[in-house]
Order: C-alpha cells, then structure tokens, then sequence
C-alpha cells in the first residue's frame, strides 16, 4: 500500500512529496535559471541606458519564458493531479476530490490570464 501527503494522486516517497513536474524538475529548474539570469540581464540594460525597445524586447523573452514553464506547470497538474483524483474517485466514491483539484487548475487558469 502507498502512503499519500493527503492529497490525492501525489504519493509520498520518504518524506518528499512526488507532484506532476518532478520527473522535470531538473529542466525546470534550468528553465528558471536561465530565465533568472534574463532578468539580471535587463537589469543591467537599465542601468546603462540601453534603448527603450531593446529592453522591452528582453521584457517579452522572459514573459514567455515564464509563460512555456507556467504552462508546463500546468500541464503536469491537470496529467498528474487531477487525473489521480479521478482515478482515486472512482474507487472511492469521493467526488469532492476531482472538483477541487479541477477548482484549483481553474483558478491557476485565470491568474495566468490575468
């Protein structure tokens, strides 16, 4: 039998829990840094006095950037967590479960929109 960190679909391995994005988490991880050392980069486009567009043009690289990881963030939530809580649901009866799991992927849904 698997012990679980409470929620549904995300067991417990030691005392780490196991999300959607661990197998990734390495090339997240990258994917931030280098998105880190984008923003450190317009930083200092500021403090020279780069061009306004050039500095704007860095300022969209990194919202993307953040936009491809938030999305992949997303991804593995939907693939891992909310599709654990449906399977656990079907054995359980426990409908509750997937609708806020689902809740929560909405509402991560609109606060990227926004």
């Amino acid at each position: 039998m698997t012990a679980t960190t409470g929620d549904v679909g995300m067991p417990d391995v030691g005392t780490a829990a196991v999300h959607g994005y661990t197998a990734d988490k390495d090339a997240y991880l990258k994917r931030l840094r280098r998105v880190e050392g984008q923003v450190r980069g317009i930083a200092r486009m500021v403090e020279e006095d780069k061009y306004c567009i050039d500095i704007l043009t860095q300022v969209a690289a990194v919202n993307k950037a953040l936009h491809a990881v938030s999305m992949g963030l997303l991804e593995e939530h939907i693939a891992h967590c909310v599709v654990g809580a449906a399977q656990e649901s079907q054995v359980s009866g426990a409908t509750d479960v997937v609708q806020e799991k689902v809740a929560e992927a909405t509402a991560a849904i609109g606060r990227l929109l926004r």
